[in-house]
C-alpha cells in the first residue's frame, strides 16, 4: 500500500482528506520500520506546531482499524508501520534497535499440533524480536 491508496481507503470509509493525516502516512512509507507516536511527533512537530499526542493517537489508531497500518508493542509501547502489500501469509522478524522488519515466509502455525487439540484458530499473530546484522555488528564493536 502507498500513501495515495491509503487515502483513498480513507475517503472510501468517509473520512476528510487531510494534509496531516498524509504527511503521517508519507512519513511511514518512508520508513521500513515501525514507529512510535514519539517519532511521529519529532518528524512532524516542526510543521504542525499544535500537533498533539491525541491527534496522532486518534489516527494511528483509526489506520490501524482501517488496515493501513499494522501495529506491534514493543518495550510496552505500540509502534505501528504500514502494512504488508503481500497478499500471501506472512510473519515478521523485528530488529529491537531500529527496528526494521523482514518477513518470514513460513507460518509456525502450520504445525500438527494445533490440530491434536481441536480449536478453531480464527487468527494470530508471530512476531520474532532480535537484532538485525547491521544493529548486531554495531553492538559488537
Amino acid at each position: 500500500m502507498n500513501v495515495d491508496e491509503a487515502m483513498d481507503k480513507l475517503k472510501e470509509k468517509g473520512y476528510k482528506y487531510t494534509r496531516k493525516r498524509y504527511d503521517m502516512l508519507a512519513l511511514f512509507s518512508d520508513e521500513s520500520r515501525y514507529l512510535a507516536a514519539k517519532d511521529v511527533l519529532e518528524a512532524l512537530g516542526d510543521k504542525y506546531s499544535g500537533l498533539s499526542f491525541d491527534t496522532i493517537y486518534r489516527n494511528l489508531s483509526l489506520f490501524s482499524e482501517l488496515e493501513i497500518l499494522e501495529e506491534t508493542e514493543l518495550d510496552g509501547e505500540k509502534k505501528f508501520r504500514f502494512s504488508c502489500s503481500t497478499g500471501h501469509h506472512h510473519h515478521h522478524l523485528i530488529c529491537l534497535d531500529c527496528g526494521k522488519t523482514r518477513e518470514i515466509e513460513k507460518c509456525p502455525m502450520e504445525l500438527p499440533l494445533i490440530e491434536e487439540h481441536e480449536f478453531q484458530i480464527t487468527g494470530h499473530k508471530f512476531e520474532v524480536y532480535g537484532y538485525c546484522q547491521q544493529c548486531s555488528a554495531q553492538t559488537q564493536q
